[in-house]
């Protein structure tokens, strides 16, 4: 049973906006440690460019997994 493409892009945008939230609240406790100072600001837009490139990724490889013939008859 393969995946549609609108339960792909929901697997793939709650992945990546679960992932982003991880991502926002590490930045704000590990750049400090290694001495990189950013605003909330730059912390969200850096966010948000590396979750758009990771919703794109995760889609594009999850609609290859699901249409390949990779399956085992």
């Amino acid at each position: 049973m393969s995946q549609s493409r609108r339960g792909s892009l929901v697997e793939s945008v709650s992945n990546v906006f679960i992932g982003y939230g991880i991502n926002f609240a590490l930045n704000l406790a590990l750049f400090p440690l290694f001495g990189w100072h950013i605003s909330l600001h730059q912390n969200f837009v850096l966010g948000t460019i590396y979750t758009v490139v990771s919703l794109v990724r995760s889609y594009v490889i999850r609609r290859f997994f699901s249409n390949n013939e990779w399956r085992q008859a």
